[in-house]
């Protein structure tokens, strides 16, 4: 969707942009707090005024798919059934004119056009064992990391929740940086060991069949080690080098794939501590996850302001997929109930036990083709309930012949969801821009394969012309 860059603003406009969105999200907070499970025993259709449900009642879903993507052109349509008040014309265009924009600025055909599990940009040793998210994921990070450790000098680059390794193993053995992998699971670092060894097979056999390719950079397998960084503290072992530096101390760059909740914020406390940290490229997700307070805010200005206040529920929207979602409604397919059944399963379980409220409910194997009846019996057994309860069939029903009035109201809080990202993102900023530093929010990856695709990028010098080579698509 489209919306601000944080590059085009100043420091004072980068303020201003926080008041801007505390207000706006005080002001439709009751849309953010409702949780979607609730939308019958809350009764929120009527929590939003007539003149939005005269509006959203009766759109089909490729129409909401408009107010998600409103960028995008959706054929055969049709025309609206009425005429949108100012207010709800006012809330998407804030939605979209206050968020991050999660539009890269590199404009090149899809690496996935010729096979659909296999990205045209990597070869096929680094394919292996990894899903095609993460192939692109680790291309585009990995190449700006490298781009960021040429322009600041780095000597060694630490992956910090390195998972199994395979950003580090693209870093490593594909760019020729030195690697150390901090990971908390045992079984991760092992799993990722094993993947290192088989990589290094892998191109060694292809060398033997292609001597005529000269391999240009140093091949260092990445230096894995298990450790849990606490968020309030430094990590020693973060910090120590993989071998003394030719000249003065260390310089270190850390990042961090979709570095979960704290694990974040542990980066920009760690960039902003020590000395020897120098450059900082770090994807966060996971934001129902934070520590309230610890996690967020960081910055003074962020805390000082009215409404400030992100609790869970908001987070965890902020963590959904607006452009999956919007693909989902264009297609209009029969998915799209599962909120409607899930809703009316809590109204029954609500009458059986009243003090039992949004149980997690494991997951339902094909709900499409499931009545709306044995949907409820499955849901009831998942949360310990008799299935056998006696149903209200005409009052499910009604139910679901309200469904599209459920996903309206759920399409209404994912257009506000991206704001919520935005002020957390935005706190980074200005947390490490009250402390001197210089930091940068990119949109580095496709939003329709990788949502939390924004990219915090921070030096201890000026960055400069270097931003317009970190967006740009390697060749």
């Amino acid at each position: 969707m489209p919306g601000i860059s944080a590059r085009g603003l100043s420091h004072e406009g980068r303020r201003q942009l926080a008041v801007n969105l505390t207000r706006v999200l005080a002001l439709y907070r009751s849309i953010l707090d409702a949780y979607i499970i609730e939308f019958f025993t809350d009764n929120l259709w009527d929590t939003l005024p007539c003149s939005w449900q005269e509006a959203l009642d009766g759109l089909n879903p490729p129409q909401l798919a408009t107010m998600l993507e409103s960028h995008k052109v959706f054929p055969g349509l049709g025309l609206y059934r009425s005429v949108w008040p100012l207010t709800l014309l006012a809330l998407k265009s804030t939605a979209c004119a206050l968020a991050f924009t999660r539009t890269p600025g590199f404009q090149t055909p899809s690496e996935f056009l010729e096979n659909p599990s296999q990205s045209s940009r990597l070869t096929a040793p680094f394919r292996k064992h990894v899903r095609p998210k993460k192939q692109h994921e680790i291309r585009r990070l990995g190449e700006l990391v490298k781009k960021l450790s040429d322009f600041t000098g780095c000597t060694q680059v630490v992956d910090v929740g390195s998972g199994q390794g395979h950003l580090s193993r693209f870093m490593a053995l594909g760019l020729g940086l030195m690697v150390k992998s901090i990971e908390g699971d045992q079984r991760l670092v092992e799993r990722a060991q094993r993947l290192d060894q088989e990589l290094l097979q892998a191109l060694e056999k292809e060398e033997k069949r292609n001597p005529q390719v000269v391999q240009t950079n140093p091949r260092h397998s990445p230096h894995h080690v298990v450790r849990w960084v606490d968020p309030t503290a430094l990590c020693e072992e973060l910090l120590l080098p993989l071998e003394n530096p030719c000249q003065g101390r260390a310089r270190l760059l850390l990042t961090g794939l979709h570095a979960c909740g704290d694990l974040s914020v542990a980066l920009l406390r760690h960039f902003s501590c020590c000395p020897e940290v120098v450059a900082l490229a770090s994807v966060g997700c996971c934001y129902m996850k934070l520590s309230d307070p610890g996690g967020y805010p960081l910055s003074q200005w962020v805390a000082g302001l009215p409404g400030y206040e992100l609790p869970y529920r908001l987070r965890e929207g902020a963590c959904h997929a607006l452009e999956e979602y919007a693909e989902r409604l264009q297609k209009a397919g029969p998915g799209l109930r599962t909120h409607c059944y899930r809703a009316a399963l809590e109204t029954v379980i609500r009458r059986a036990r009243p003090d039992l409220r949004r149980p997690g409910v494991q997951g339902i194997p094909r709900v499409h083709e499931l009545k709306i009846e044995e949907y409820v019996q499955r849901g009831l057994q998942r949360v310990g309930l008799d299935p056998q309860l006696p149903l209200n069939l005409d009052a499910l029903q009604a139910h679901q012949a309200q469904e599209n009035r459920v996903v309206a109201f759920f399409s209404l809080a994912l257009l506000l969801a991206p704001l919520v990202e935005t002020l957390i993102l935005l706190d980074r900023l200005l947390y490490l821009q009250e402390q001197g530093f210089h930091a940068e929010l990119l949109p580095i990856f496709s939003p329709e394969l990788s949502p939390r695709n924004l990219v915090l990028v921070a030096t201890k010098m000026p960055l400069g012309q270097a931003l317009s080579i970190l967006e740009t698509e390697d060749s």
